[in-house]
């Protein structure tokens, strides 16, 4: 078994203006981090140009989303952050994921979401069946934000009594043993067609 750190890829799902995202990523990879057995790559999406995927323009090797690409190929599980829009996930995540295919393949996902009364549960609901489809594994647990605007304090640390950084470190344990489990199955036998 490899027990070099699991690679998360920790992607901040929202584009829009003015979101909370970054916020709330910069404290679940604050949080897990200090960690010695995960390596923590923050990925905004926001700073990827998806219009050539879009385009289908996948085999230029100057496109612009080839760092991308690389990043998300490079981790070993994927930490999704994403509020909830019209009960889903944002419009921009749904680029990003129907962008790659094989980059999430035998990997597991958490999900990290944030929003009002339901927390984001909604959006995570849907996100689950999408990755399954992409041969991801999904993890169980998740970290809700509930009505997060009342969470955070001016430097962005949850003020959440723990309940949060609890959340948080259940998911990674969850993420680094399906990881480690996921990366030596890769290795060992490849990817499933």
């Amino acid at each position: 078994m490899n027990n070099a750190p699991v690679r998360i890829a920790v992607l901040i799902g929202s584009v829009r203006a003015g979101r909370f995202g970054p916020t709330v990523a910069r404290w679940f990879a604050g949080e897990t981090g200090r960690r010695d057995d995960v390596e923590i790559d923050l990925v905004d999406l926001h700073e990827a140009n998806l219009s050539p995927a879009l385009d289908g323009n996948r085999d230029d090797p100057h496109d612009p989303v080839e760092p991308l690409r690389r990043r998300l190929a490079a981790a070993d599980a994927f930490v999704v952050v994403t509020p909830e829009y019209n009960h889903s996930y944002p419009a921009g995540l749904k680029t990003a994921i129907d962008s790659f295919h094989a980059e999430w393949a035998a990997k597991p996902v958490g999900f990290v979401s944030y929003g009002g009364l339901s927390g984001g549960i909604r959006a995570v609901e849907h996100l689950r069946p999408v990755f399954v489809e992409l041969h991801a594994a999904p993890v169980r647990d998740a970290v809700s934000l509930h009505e997060f605007w009342n969470l955070f304090d001016d430097d962005g640390g949850l003020t959440d009594g723990g309940a949060g950084a609890t959340a948080a470190h259940v998911l990674t344990d969850q993420l680094v043993w399906w990881g480690r489990t996921l990366r030596d199955g890769r290795a060992s036998h490849g990817l499933v067609a």
